[in-house]
């Protein structure tokens, strides 16, 4: 069975701070929280009524967006870097609806091709159905510039007990 790690996020202490996809204190936002299981990322999330498209189904932009912010995090954890979305392929395959149930969402690296990765994004229903998938493409910064540029604090701040903040 693959150790499941929760992690915390380091940006939440940066002020002004209000990423959409996983502040926690976005009112508006979709306030993700991750954790690593082997070579996954992984989050679960459940669905509220305003981020519907049509009548209780979770809008296709949302979808996107959870698919995106978890390739994000993967970027942030397993490669120890940050980069920026190049590119996304998103397959909306069956509707996900907002009032069933908690969803999950999964992330791993299928390649990299230089400074780009190439990350596998899934998305399950309640009933852990596979309703939607994207590979998305993330442009990788050297670790030095994401550092400098990104504010990306090194991996150790998304673990809390190696940050001393657990």
């Amino acid at each position: 069975m693959t150790e499941k790690k929760m992690l915390q996020n380091p940006f939440a202490k940066l002020d002004g701070y209000n990423c959409f996809g996983c502040s926690p204190d976005n009112p508006a936002g979709l306030q993700l929280r991750f954790s690593e299981e082997g070579e996954y990322i992984v989050a679960h999330w459940q669905p509220k009524a305003h981020f519907q498209g049509w009548k209780d189904v979770l809008h296709g932009g949302i979808q996107a967006t959870l698919l995106d912010e978890i390739a994000s995090w993967l970027v942030f954890i397993k490669l120890k870097t940050s980069g920026v979305t190049s590119r996304m392929d998103v397959k909306l395959s069956k509707p996900i609806y907002v009032n069933q149930g908690e969803l999950t969402l999964k992330a791993k690296l299928k390649e990299m091709q230089r400074n780009i990765a190439v990350i596998e994004t899934e998305l399950y229903n309640h009933e852990m159905t596979l309703c939607t998938t994207a590979i998305m493409h993330y442009f990788t910064y050297p670790t030095k510039i994401a550092e400098k540029k990104l504010w990306y604090p090194g991996r150790n701040a998304f673990n809390p007990e190696e940050s001393g903040n657990g």
